[in-house]
């Protein structure tokens, strides 16, 4: 019989300073980028984060980017690269729980949705967001991308994008600081949790769950993403139980009903469904996002009841329902 891992709790103090707290080296950088290009050439910078370029104008960003790859003192190697080969093992059925689960897991967060909202890029071009998120995944989940530094580039370019969403969402007035920080270190937790435990929870509940160690290494490569990410370590959970106690909190505090989290599921809903070859499937797609989140969270994000085809959920192969990525 293993022992039980001790684990740490979050306190709502805690996570109110965090709900208020950004990421003072990023937004250190955006802040000179903006006083020596203004708007104008934020603006063209945050379409430069969006690239796959690794060279900018200005010296400290590229100093940034660019900077010598370290992995954190926690980091162990050989368990990050069980954690990828996981990964690459089980590529089909973990982007089915991205983007069925673990996306949407993350618009029930009413205030962390609205960021989202604001910036119209999810709701007009969800194709294309599902594209980027799925290439940011695809990059730091390759053992090569890591040891040629294109996993920490592609890391600390996220993490710059985060702080220049939050110097717009601030400059243009319409936030509202008791939502929190826009993209704060909770919202920051939340989301790569989602990412990372609430995938490993989803497979659990698909009926083929991974080994213990496997899932431990999973959470592991994430745990090495948030730190880079800048997310503070005191947020960075040490093992899946601390995951599980994390999730609970922050769901706890954050999860509720909003048109912004509606307004998110039913443009990354359609943009699923667009992938269903058979038109019989079509109401798949919400049956499996029901199936995988659960009817309480389904119904804070207004995903339609099928009853019929969630009975059936659990018995139809992923590949049944979309098209091959290939």
């Amino acid at each position: 019989m293993q022992p039980i891992k001790p684990t740490r709790y979050f306190p709502n103090e805690l996570m109110d300073k965090l709900r208020q707290t950004g990421d003072e080296v990023a937004d250190n950088i955006i802040l000179q980028v903006f006083q020596q290009t203004e708007m104008a050439g934020l603006r063209h910078f945050f379409q430069w984060l969006n690239t796959n370029e690794t060279e900018y104008s200005l010296a400290i960003v590229n100093d940034f980017v660019n900077q010598q790859p370290i992995l954190p003192d926690f980091a162990d190697w050989k368990i990050m690269q069980k954690g990828m080969k996981f990964f690459q093992e089980n590529q089909e059925r973990i982007s089915i729980m991205l983007a069925c689960l673990a996306l949407p897991y993350c618009y029930a967060g009413a205030d962390g949705a609205r960021v989202l909202a604001k910036s119209q890029r999810i709701q007009t071009d969800t194709l294309k967001r599902l594209e980027e998120t799925g290439d940011f995944i695809f990059t730091v989940m390759q053992e090569k991308n890591w040891q040629n530094g294109m996993a920490y580039r592609k890391i600390l370019k996220v993490r710059l994008m985060h702080a220049a969403i939050r110097f717009f969402s601030v400059h243009h007035g319409t936030w509202d600081n008791a939502w929190g920080k826009p993209v704060n270190q909770e919202d920051m937790a939340g989301t790569n949790g989602a990412f990372s435990y609430i995938v490993i929870r989803g497979l659990r509940k698909s009926g083929k769950a991974p080994e213990s160690t496997e899932a431990e290494a999973y959470l592991h490569v994430w745990n090495v993403i948030s730190h880079i990410m800048g997310v503070e370590k005191v947020l960075i959970p040490n093992n899946l139980r601390e995951a599980f106690t994390l999730d609970k909190v922050i769901a706890k505090r954050q999860f509720r009903p909003s048109d912004e989290g509606k307004a998110l599921t039913k443009a990354l809903l359609q943009t699923i469904e667009s992938f269903v070859p058979n038109t019989l499937l079509k109401s798949f797609p919400a049956a499996q996002m029901r199936f995988l989140l659960g009817d309480e969270v389904a119904e804070l994000l207004g995903i339609p009841a099928v009853p019929f085809e969630s009975k059936l959920m659990p018995f139809i192969p992923s590949k049944l329902l979309f098209k091959s990525s290939e």
